[in-house]
This record gives structure tokens, sequence and C-alpha cells, in this order.
């Protein structure tokens, strides 16, 4: 479900240092570089998110994928095994593998190993599942991670609480964070999209309408065309339906210009501001957005400008 994944990808790849240290579960990291997730090999194949860290002296890779379901076209243990074998040969470094199940029923029986069972060859392979339903989104709420708000819908929520007391919680908590106008919709839009994996999009719709957010959500966010095709939008009032277009080229392009700003230096990331102001190509802002979040830097970001003049 592409949806999904560019979701989860945009917010890993914007609140890097967050993830990895949940992934890992400590703090004592340090974020070297977010690498391009293509593997190149014989065949290509891409991960979701890799990222080299320094840990306990050493540089490492941080691989992490994202399943909204079960894996149907190869079992989840030879894919992890396949990437993590590619990784170690490509990047000579050692190899964090993760997978993050979002959906509650997924990955219920996948224990994290690779094992050819051959006596005389055995071949395992380790790596780490998260099940976000039994993270307790408490902990993701109240702590100091603010990129992984947008699952804390998707997460165990507190006893005694129901799940529409619990998102809108995190409706809440997600809204209060600083940040600039467009990422904030970003944030509050990737949010929504999740939570149709665990709730209803009329209760999704209701209590985001509610809180007073849907407009900006669906003027600002770059995610705003997931959430119409996802029908979350039922039931909003009518006028909200003019200038969306316009109100999604502009997210994006807010949204470039915060990425580049936040990874790169922002007086010199702002010599793009004119640049991608005028354009309003939305798969072309689309690209551009990927390659803001994902390119080591600015050369390469007006390489991809300029190829796209």
């Amino acid at each position: 479900m592409a949806e999904y994944d560019t979701i989860s990808k945009h917010l890993i790849q914007t609140y890097p240092a967050d993830f990895v240290r949940f992934t890992l579960g400590r703090a004592d990291v340090e974020i070297r570089a977010i690498l391009d997730p293509e593997i190149p090999r014989v065949e290509t194949r891409l991960t979701d998110s890799l990222i080299r860290v320094w840990i306990d002296g050493e540089e490492v890779l941080v691989h992490t994928e994202f399943q909204t379901t079960d894996s149907r076209d190869s079992p989840m243990p030879i894919r992890m095994a396949s990437y993590i074998i590619r990784l170690i040969e490509y990047y000579g470094l050692p190899v964090y593998s993760h997978v993050i199940y979002l959906r509650p029923d997924a990955g219920r029986r996948d224990e994290g190993l690779y094992l050819q069972k051959h006596p005389d060859y055995p071949v395992v392979v380790r790596y780490k599942v998260i099940r976000l339903n039994e993270i307790d989104g408490q902990d993701i709420v109240e702590g100091d991670h603010p990129g992984l708000l947008p699952f804390a819908p998707l997460m165990k929520r507190p006893a005694g609480m129901t799940s529409e007391e619990w998102l809108r919680q995190c409706i809440r908590r997600t809204d209060a964070v600083s940040l600039a106008q467009a990422e904030k919709a970003n944030f509050l839009g990737g949010l929504a999209v999740l939570s149709g994996l665990a709730y209803d999009p009329n209760t999704i719709t209701s209590i985001i309408s509610q809180e007073g957010l849907m407009d900006a959500i669906m003027r600002e966010s770059s995610f705003a065309q997931y959430l119409k095709e996802l029908g979350v939008k039922q039931g909003i009032e009518q006028g909200i339906e003019q200038g969306i277009e316009q109100g999604i080229e502009q997210g994006i392009q807010e949204s470039i210009r915060e990425a580049l700003a936040v990874r790169f230096d922002a007086g010199v990331a702002g010599q793009f501001a004119d640049r991608i102001a005028v354009i309003d190509d939305l798969q072309r802002l689309k690209q551009l957005h990927r390659a803001a979040v994902q390119v080591n830097n600015l050369a390469a970001f007006q390489r991809v400008l300029d190829a796209e003049a």
C-alpha cells in the first residue's frame, strides 16, 4: 500500500534520530547520513530506509522496512536475509535490521529469523521485529521523539481509555508540536492516513474536524491526496474542496523548503526558494520532495532540480 510506505518513509527520513533511537532502544547514537535506499547489484532492490550511524565506537547501518501487511510475494525472513547480506556486501559495515509492522494484525508469525536448517550447511540471519500494536503508545506521546507521533494511534493505548479518546489525545499531542505550518499539516495528515489502518475513516474525520484541524490539513498537507483517496474526507464542509489542488502544491513546496533548511544550511538552501515556488506540476514537486529528504548534499538536490527544468 503505497500511501502508507510514502508517509512512513517521509517521517523516518525527516526525523531519522527519533526512529533510530526508537528501533535500537537507546539514545547514545549519532546520525552520520541518510543513505540512498537503492542497493546497486545484479538486480536493483530498494530498502525503505537506510541510515548510517555511529554507536559503540563504530559505524553501522540501521536498516528499516515498513510493512502494512504480511509479505505476500516473498516471505519476510527471506526478504530480510537478502537485504542484510546485500547491504553487508556493498557497504562492508555491520547491519542493524528492523521490520516495523503497521497494521495491528500484521507480522504475528514473523520471528525475526531466517534459518536454513540443513545440518551440514546452517544459515542464520536475525533481524528485529517491531509490531506497533505491542508498543506502549503513552511513552511515545509523553516522550521526546516527535517523528513517531503520527504512528502513535496504531500503538497500545492506556488501560481504560477508549480508542476514540486515544486517537483524540494523539491528534492533540501532534498538533502541539512546534513546527512550521506546512510541516505541521504533513504531520497531522500523515497521522490521519496511518490511523486508517486501525480506525474507521468517519471517526478520524469527525475528531479532526471537531479539533478544527481539517481545513489546514486538506489545504496544506502534501498527503492530502491520500486522505481523499482513503475516504477520510467524508462529511467535510463543501467549501474545503475549492483550492485543494493549489493547497497541495503549496504544501509540498513548503515541505521541500523545510526539508532543505532542516537538513542543510538554511541560508544556502534558500537559494532554491524562487525556483520551487513557480513549479505547479504535482508529480515534479513530489520527485523534488523525495530528493530533498534523501540526497546527501545540496549539490545533489540541484542536479535533480536542473534535470527537471
